[in-house]
């Protein structure tokens, strides 16, 4: 079987290690040929793939970025995008395609599954907010990276007597805000699902400053908003998938602090850094066992299906189970997490 595969949307650790699984099972135990679309959905429509072997594939599982390169390409910017995509296939002679994405990425494979094209999709994102599945690779190396850097930013918080804010990726949901400012000892942290109050954040430091602290952190994530219009919401151009790119609320944020509370604050954003770099050993197993079931489903003619992390095992589910809604933070998480708040 000649089977295609490509990662959409953004990079994160993890994905050369599903590129190498997939392979090494793919050729290595049922004979078939991989052929690599470069820059994600992009790559079908132009035509530009790279023959994947056993032999060029090796090394790459402490990789991070991606061999393949990816692109936040949209098909189905053109009304007959699907039939592009086909197209492009039959002329490639891609009998089946492994796609490697988040709700964008798996929402074209969905479509196009829907239209027929034999397609087995993996969930990837730094965000963890692809519902049917526990994790995604990518997601634990964030929160380290993230976790690392909180640390390194009590230490200087607490020298100078500041506010440390620390920005982190998460559009929609604040699963890397969360688990990192948990993970960091942040003193507040602000997420997408919950809409903040700036008076309330400033509220809480002062209290914590006036029990004896010399130093807040505060974690946010790119995508929380003020609540009732008190602040101004980021803005900007949009992708191809019609997202805001987003980055910058903490600057805003910092602002408000200062001028309520007369604390000195200081903003560090980490941004692309989070997605960059060696994936942890959590990550790297994670993104093996999924390509390794990704190739199985392919192999069996399992197709329209996504391999999904639920508790310690791999498993498949429909891939529109997975793109249906967005997995945001379970309130009750909050609630635990602002227990050390302020």
């Amino acid at each position: 079987m000649r089977i295609g595969m490509l990662n959409g949307g953004g990079d994160c650790p993890g994905l050369n290690a599903v590129i190498r699984a997939v392979v090494r099972k793919g050729e290595g135990c049922y004979g078939h040929n991989i052929v690599g679309y470069r820059s994600g959905w992009r790559g079908v429509l132009d035509g530009d793939s790279v023959d994947l072997t056993v032999d060029s594939t090796r090394g790459l599982l402490h990789r991070g970025g991606t061999i393949l390169g990816t692109s936040r390409t949209n098909p189905y910017k053109s009304d007959d995008g699907g039939a592009v995509v086909q197209e492009a296939l039959e002329r490639d002679r891609i009998e089946a395609l492994i796609t490697v994405g988040g709700e964008d990425t798996l929402g074209v494979a969905a479509r196009l599954s829907a239209e027929g094209v034999n397609i087995v999709g993996v969930p990837k994102t730094i965000d963890n907010d692809l519902s049917a599945t526990d994790f995604t690779f990518g997601f634990h190396t964030a929160v380290q990276i993230a976790t690392d850097a909180i640390d390194r930013l009590h230490t200087t918080a607490e020298s100078h007597d500041r506010v440390m804010i620390c920005e982190v990726m998460g559009r929609h949901a604040g699963w890397i805000a969360l688990y990192s400012g948990m993970a960091g000892g942040a003193d507040v942290i602000l997420v997408p699902e919950e809409p903040f109050d700036i008076e309330e954040v400033c509220r809480r430091i002062v209290h914590r400053h006036q029990r004896g602290a010399r130093f807040s952190i505060v974690v946010v994530a790119e995508g929380a908003l003020p609540a009732e219009g008190t602040m101004t919401p980021a803005t900007g151009a949009r992708d191809e998938f019609g997202h805001v790119r987003l980055g910058g609320i903490s600057n805003s944020i910092q602002g408000e602090i200062e001028r309520r509370t007369g604390y000195e604050t200081r903003v560090t954003i980490l941004g692309h850094v989070l997605r960059g770099g060696t994936p942890t050993a959590y990550d790297r197993i994670i993104a093996t066992r999924c390509g390794l079931e990704a190739i199985d489903a392919v192999h069996e003619g399992d197709f329209g299906m996504m391999v999904a992390l639920q508790g310690t095992q791999i498993v498949r589910v429909p891939i529109a189970d997975a793109v249906g809604a967005l997995k945001t933070i379970d309130p009750g998480l909050l609630a635990e997490a602002a227990v050390f708040f302020g």
